[in-house]
């Protein structure tokens, strides 16, 4: 069960947002999914502020006041702890997913994994990507943006604007899943959102 998160705009509105995804792996679809449901309960308009992560180096710009949450998910095998903070303003979802690993070789096949369990749960074939590096982010194949059309379960079109990349760590490796999703595309929007991603 997922405690209900508060808004300061408007508690009494609940989240009813299928765009916040619920990945195809089994025990991280569950969490993941429920969690971020949760996390999407406001709407207020654009106010953007920098946010930081409280596990690792990630500094975001968040359009509203973000509600966090961890929980324990199962990826590729392993479970690990992701840290995740989002919200919902001017119609749009934007979040920003976190975990951790020691071993650097396991960065690459989960980052990939992490992306195949995404586009999969909004219905969307595999896009074009391009090279996403946030300062401090380290390069690679698996760093990568993308952005696509999906759809939510009751079969509305859904715009998918998502990043994935990885950092290394005082103790290993940090990788990260930032999102949008709005029922159309909001390219100013996406560029203030992905542009103000930074590990420092």
């Amino acid at each position: 069960m997922v405690a209900a998160v508060r808004c300061e705009t408007d508690t009494s509105r609940q989240a009813h947002n299928p765009a916040m995804l619920r990945p195809a792996l089994p025990a991280l679809g569950l969490v993941l999914g429920a969690t971020l449901l949760a996390l999407a309960a406001c709407s207020p308009g654009l106010n953007w502020r920098q946010t930081r992560s409280d596990n690792s180096a990630l500094r975001a710009l968040l359009p509203c006041k973000p509600d966090k949450a961890t929980r324990e998910v199962e990826m590729g095998g392993l479970k690990l702890q992701m840290d995740m903070q989002g919200c919902d303003a001017a119609g749009a979802t934007f979040a920003v997913s976190h975990v951790h690993v020691d071993d650097g070789a396991l960065a690459a096949p989960l980052l990939e994994g992490w992306r195949a369990a995404v586009l999969a749960h909004v219905h969307a074939a595999p896009p074009g990507t391009a090279p996403f590096v946030p300062p401090g982010a380290m390069a690679g194949p698996q760093a990568v943006r993308l952005q696509t059309k999906g759809k939510r379960a009751d079969g509305t079109t859904i715009a998918v604007d998502a990043a994935w990349f990885g950092s290394v760590g005082p103790k290993g490796f940090d990788l990260f899943h930032a999102a949008m999703f709005s029922e159309r595309p909001m390219p100013e929007a996406a560029e203030t959102f992905f542009t103000g991603l930074s590990l420092q």
